[in-house]
């Protein structure tokens, strides 16, 4: 008989986003006069249109995929040198990045998921709590973790708790640690780091020989200038970080799917041996062994979002997105509640109502409001008595869902 991995017996019955789904269509078959009027501000997808100059760059690969002079078969696993350089110019200018440190992909989540593949075991780990789950999850599956406790913590993990009294921005590991997760803006708190709370993670990341996952899917959306979107930004952090981006959020391609990491080629590893090696290098060698490549239209419609025309309309999709976070925000404060994020990052993170769990609010929420947020506790132990709020949807929605929250907790 096959055998299979026994990790993925550890985790958890469901994995945070299926089970918001499953209570949706269980509250929908038992009230089919108030499923249409469910409003979704749980999962961060996108819903506005792609932006216009996206699609007739897609349109116009497509076309040249119609000639046989002009049909692309296989691409570079790496991605196509067009649109590397494109991120390269327009995303990390200045910064010493240089294009073939850019790898092409179909999402950040996949990344930060597929990463793990160039790290052996026995690496000491630390994510912050809450967190996306996907770091954990993974993790799990790889079988860098024991198995998790009662409050859905899994033992091998260091956990770095992220609350109202730090503003929601871990502090530094008291102890050593080989591998650390940062999202900034963070997912699903809304948190952001200042500059110099990125430059104590690049000194402590040099003085512990520690590995930095920066996931900055979200860096469109900030609008404070000091805050740094690239770790690159800061000194010293090509020498210990690997950054993820995403075209889903700020282009609108959470149904395209393209993506990008980056990774300098002086970020190093152990081997058995103890010498040091590039990780560049592996994970290129990974890449091109397991993945065949972003499809060609895909990438140039990502390219077109650095054109003239796609900036103007990438812009214009953040100021959408970021005026529904506005109006979340004055809402749930409006009630009365405890209030992060909104202000830098498309999600609002809110405290529950005395009494109340992040479950409990959901269900209220649902039951109550039809509307769909997300537990705070599926982010982890931390997350608990909190919850968050995708600004992710048309201002009509986003209008509604400030009436029903007002009526609800009014």
């Amino acid at each position: 008989m096959a055998s299979i991995n026994s990790n993925f017996l550890k985790l958890k019955a469901g994995y945070l986003f299926p089970e918001i789904a499953r209570r949706v269509k269980a509250f929908s078959d038992a009230n089919p006069d108030k499923s249409a009027k469910i409003i979704r501000c749980g999962i961060g997808d996108v819903t506005e249109p792609l932006p216009a100059a996206v699609r007739a760059a897609m349109h116009e690969a497509i076309d040249e995929m119609g000639v046989r002079e002009s049909f692309k078969g296989y691409g570079p696993e790496q991605g196509y040198e067009f649109l590397r350089q494109a991120i390269v110019d327009n995303e990390f200018a200045g910064l010493g990045i240089s294009a073939d440190e850019v790898f092409i992909s179909d999402g950040s989540k996949c990344d930060t998921g597929n990463i793990l593949d160039i790290f052996g075991k026995g690496n000491v780990i630390a994510i912050t709590d809450p967190v996306y789950p996907v770091y954990v999850d993974t993790n799990v599956m790889a079988g860098n973790t024991g198995d998790a406790d009662e409050k859905g913590a899994y033992g091998g993990l260091v956990y770095l708790p992220c609350t109202a009294e730090n503003g929601f921005v871990a502090d530094l590991p008291k102890e050593r640690v080989d591998l650390v997760y940062l999202c900034f803006p963070n997912n699903p708190t809304g948190a952001v780091a200042t500059r110099e709370q990125l430059e104590a993670w690049v000194k402590y990341a040099k003085e512990n020989d520690t590995v930095i996952f920066f996931d900055a899917a979200y860096q469109a959306f900030v609008q404070d200038a000091s805050i740094p979107k690239s770790i690159f930004e800061i000194e010293g952090a090509k020498d210990v970080a690997i950054e993820f981006r995403s075209f889903s959020k700020n282009g609108g391609f959470t149904g395209v799917r393209c993506a990008y990491i980056v990774i300098p080629k002086t970020v190093t590893g152990k081997a058995d041996d103890g010498t040091r090696v590039p990780l560049h290098q592996l994970w290129s060698r990974r890449h091109s062994t397991k993945f065949n490549g972003a499809s060609y239209p895909v990438q140039k419609g990502a390219a077109a979002v650095f054109s003239e025309q796609g900036k103007a309309e990438v812009k214009a999709l953040i100021e959408h997105y970021m005026g529904n976070a506005k109006l979340l925000v004055e809402a749930a404060k409006a009630a009365g509640l405890q209030v992060f994020g909104g202000e830098n990052a498309p999600y609002v993170w809110v405290g529950c109502p005395a009494g109340l769990g992040s479950w409990d609010m959901f269900d209220k929420m649902l039951n109550e409001a039809q509307v769909v947020i997300t537990p705070g506790a599926g982010f982890g132990a931390a997350g608990e008595g909190w919850f968050r709020i995708s600004a992710f949807n048309s201002r009509a929605n986003v209008e509604e869902v400030c009436r029903r929250l007002a009526a609800v907790l009014g």
